[in-house]
């Protein structure tokens, strides 16, 4: 008798970001305590959202069933942009919404944080990013998770736009999501994964 594929976890970073991103490192070290190591991936993006794109869609196609998506700030926006596309469901945390209609202001040299990866953000970058924007979304794949106090990105941009969804919004923190490891436990049962022990 055969049995259905465990759920897997994608963990998609933000922008200027890396697979080493605290929140990354964190959901890794505590699935691999739980024996679900094996069911969490974390790619690295490139900058170029195109590219950014095939790799996501390259890790999906590489599974045996649709995983559970969770997208930090620019992570956030395409891990909409895959669920709509793979039917798969996805968590935003902080996510960024429309980060084409923001990323004018950042045009010019770039450096990521953790791999000191430098290059210029052009529009070609941001017309990159505008195409892969969602007609409509699905709010029964969504679950948002925000902190009031976020200072890269209104909160309030993120209710708005994933109205219909199921939503926590929590007073304070900041854009690194200080909530993070006290939902670790929540995230994981919404995703379908069984913890051993």
């Amino acid at each position: 008798m055969s049995s259905s594929p465990r759920p897997h976890l994608v963990y998609l970073h933000g922008f200027n970001s890396s697979p080493a991103s605290k929140k990354a490192q964190v959901l890794g070290a505590w699935l691999a305590e739980r024996g679900l190591g094996d069911a969490f991936s974390c790619p690295t993006l490139p900058n170029r959202a195109e590219q950014a794109g095939a790799v996501i869609q390259k890790l999906i196609e590489g599974l045996d069933a649709p995983p559970c998506l969770i997208g930090s700030s620019l992570g956030g926006f395409f891990a909409t942009w895959a669920a709509e596309r793979f039917n798969c469901r996805a968590m935003l945390v902080n996510p960024s919404v429309r980060p084409y209609e923001r990323f004018h202001a950042y045009l010019g040299p770039q450096r990521n944080l953790y791999t000191g990866e430098e290059y210029m953000l052009t529009l070609e970058h941001v017309e990159e990013l505008a195409v892969m924007q969602p007609s409509r979304i699905t709010p029964s794949r969504y679950w948002l998770m925000v902190e009031t106090a976020d200072e890269t990105l209104d909160y309030r941009d993120a209710v708005k736009f994933y109205a219909g969804c199921q939503q926590t919004v929590i007073e304070g923190g900041d854009h690194g999501f200080q909530s993070w490891e006290r939902m670790l436990p929540e995230i994981v049962r919404w995703a379908g994964l069984e913890m051993e022990g």
